[in-house]
């Protein structure tokens, strides 16, 4: 096997290979242009697997009761301005939370439809609407357009369309569907990303481009899908490509010329990380020198993932910055011994510089695919009697934890999904603790693997209400059976190592949404779905929490009960990210993107055959029938009351 130097200059000078997720090979030349279906070439058969469901019980959980009268708030000076929604997660403490009550649940049951417009793309439509200023920004999944809508006129007609034209060779690079998560409005300019690495400037008024920057290469692989979030004058943005063997990192531009501010790795040695002598992790897991060197195989942290793809918090209270990295490389975890720092856990950074404050790792070695860049929900919580400034964070490995988010410290941790991979979290010295039974082995079939790669629940954000103090959980029910071997790393082409096939957790059913209790530590109640819910939910102060379901259901429920208000039928599978806003005329408004798509979509969107369950990466085993219930769409629906 060639050194990485060599492998790396390899990939500079040739072509780019993809092998999609049907495990076929497809070549891509720079220009873009697909030469079809080609022959095996770097291609692992995917095995045949005997298929069973498995049922398995939900781990007990160590539940108590909850402070008298608890005074469960956001990080303060976090709430969403009432009337806007500048960012994609409504806010910087990640609560998804709006205070608007015109639409409660006594009148949900009579909302009506307000407005449509179609996007003109047809691939999973993840992002969440921004209202600023009058204007409703959508951004589209590649080709990245941007969709200004003007509200104060009838019908929101389009103001401005700015099309960013990224490279077409992204699409044959992107891990997961060529999605884009949304955009972020601050001081008159809007910032977003591109598949192909890029995070642009425009001025929000007019559409005007105003700065563009490149920040990553796609013939390693490398793709951009998140949404940035702004602080202060920097615009905060990560990469992807964790399946590609992409090292991962986050990186704060100015916002005012787009010029790097700094950038921290996921993994490398601490000049690289940003660590630094103000470097205080709560658990000695965390401490040591170039632990992100030591943990790994020689060379290997160079391509070793640790992607910022998913959600960043901001508390301006500690001038912290909260971000979750991505899975290590490759899936086959005996290629890699080691801990694998600093991937599939959480850093605290100090926003204006980036340097690193404490880390805690959800799961050190990875074996599964659990990533760890969910997001960080900011909350002050009744915890012991005392109230506690800590972050709330749903992972894929199927807990829900509780941290104190001064000093990463683990308070609780509790499963909210059947798990079989691990029982429990040690909480002394905060890790993970696997089940032996579940941890793949080369060559050998493992089944029954709860929850599944994509986690008790992936990148869909979960929304928080201070008025329940409940966390509203979007989440899936999947286990697997899965095998892995030895792969070979070439830039930009699939490091995976693993065949997975994906099937229904204990109950049958595939999706769920739950009402969390952080601090009782349980369940208030959940809804059962046929599929995924891979859209994110959307808590308001009239006790509504609205959601999407894959079949395309945009639903509003109860949020003390979960009973059932108001549904709608869009024309594709939702898996966006509703939002709610006070519109020019003083109403509120309510609006979600429909087009199916992303990981969960896969078999609709890439058209891929329902019929091979190890396409996808395994998930089309557990969607086949997805095609009979949706179709491919790209719609942007706003509702209200009459």
């Amino acid at each position: 096997m060639p050194d990485f130097a060599t492998r790396r200059w390899l990939a500079e000078t040739r072509d780019v290979f993809f092998i999609d997720r049907s495990m076929r090979s497809r070549e891509i030349d720079r220009d873009g242009v697909c030469g079809g279906v080609c022959g095996p070439w770097v291609r692992r058969t995917a095995g045949t697997f005997l298929v069973v469901a498995v049922a398995a019980s939900l781990p007990a959980m160590a539940a108590t009761g909850s402070d008298p009268a608890p005074k469960a708030t956001a990080a303060q000076g976090e709430q969403v301005g009432e009337g806007e929604w500048r960012m994609a997660a409504g806010d910087a403490a990640n609560t998804r939370y709006s205070p608007l009550a015109e639409i409660n649940s006594d009148n949900a049951s009579g909302l009506k439809l307000a407005f449509s417009y179609s996007t003109g793309a047809s691939r999973g439509h993840e992002a969440a609407p921004i209202v600023a200023g009058g204007l409703m920004y959508l951004v589209t999944p590649y080709p990245n357009v941007v969709h200004a809508l003007d509200l104060t006129q009838p019908g929101a007609p389009i103001k401005w369309k700015f099309e960013p034209a990224p490279d077409p060779a992204s699409q044959g690079v992107a891990c997961c569907d060529v999605v884009n998560r949304g955009a972020a409005v601050s001081d008159g300019r809007l910032f977003f990303n591109t598949l192909d690495n890029q995070t642009i400037a425009l001025d929000a008024a007019s559409g005007k481009e105003l700065w563009r920057t490149r920040l990553g290469d796609i013939r390693l692989g490398e793709t951009m899908t998140m949404a940035p979030l702004v602080v202060g004058d920097l615009v905060l943005v990560g990469n992807s490509g964790g399946e590609m063997g992409v090292r991962g990192w986050i990186t704060a531009l100015k916002a005012t010329d787009g010029s790097l501010a700094w950038r921290a790795f996921s993994t490398g040695p601490d000049s690289d990380v940003l660590i630094g002598p103000d470097f205080k992790p709560f658990y000695s897991a965390e401490r040591g020198r170039d632990l992100g060197v030591t943990t790994w195989p020689p060379e290997a942290w160079q391509i070793g993932g640790g992607n910022v793809w998913g959600w960043i918090s901001y508390d301006p209270g500690l001038d912290l910055v909260y971000y979750g990295t991505g899975n290590p490389g490759p899936w086959n975890p005996e290629q890699r011994p080691g801990d694998n720092k600093w991937t599939s856990g959480i850093f605290a950074r100090r926003a204006g510089t980036g340097e690193a404050v404490w880390y805690y790792q959800w799961s050190p070695h990875d074996l599964h695919d659990y990533d760890g860049v969910n997001e960080n929900v900011l909350l002050d919580l009744p915890i012991g009697g005392q109230t506690r400034a800590v972050l709330v964070h749903p992972d894929r490995n199927g807990y829900v934890y509780v941290l104190d988010r001064a000093t990463g410290e683990v308070l609780s941790a509790d499963a909210f999904v059947p798990v079989t991979t691990s029982t429990g979290v040690d909480m002394q010295s905060g890790r993970l603790k696997y089940n032996p039974s579940k941890q793949p082995r080369v060559g050998e079939s493992l089944r029954n693997i709860c929850p599944a790669s994509p986690g008790a629940k992936d990148w869909q954000p979960s929304s928080w209400s201070p008025r329940t103090a409940l966390l509203y959980i979007p989440h899936q029910n999947l286990c697997q059976d899965a095998m892995t071997y030895q792969t070979s790393y070439i830039a930009g082409t699939p490091y995976v190592g693993a065949d997975v096939v994906m099937v229904a957790g204990p109950g049958g059913h595939r999706g769920e949404v739950s009402a969390w209790d952080p601090v009782a530590r349980r369940k208030a109640w959940a809804l059962t779905e046929n599929f995924p819910v891979w859209s994110g939910t959307l808590a308001t102060a009239g006790d509504i929490v609205f959601y999407g379901t894959m079949e395309g259901w945009f639903k509003a429920v109860d949020a003390r009960t979960g009973a059932l208000r108001w549904q709608y039928r869009t024309e594709s599978g939702i898996i966006g990210q509703p939002m709610t806003y006070r519109g020019p005329d003083g109403r509120q408004y309510v609006a979600v993107l429909s087009g199916v798509g992303g990981w969960a979509g896969a078999v609709v969107a890439g058209q891929l055959d329902p019929r091979d369950g190890s396409a996808g990466l395994g998930f089309v085993n557990a969607m086949k029938d997805l095609p009979e219930h949706t179709k491919k769409g790209g719609k942007l629906y706003v509702f209200a009351l009459p």
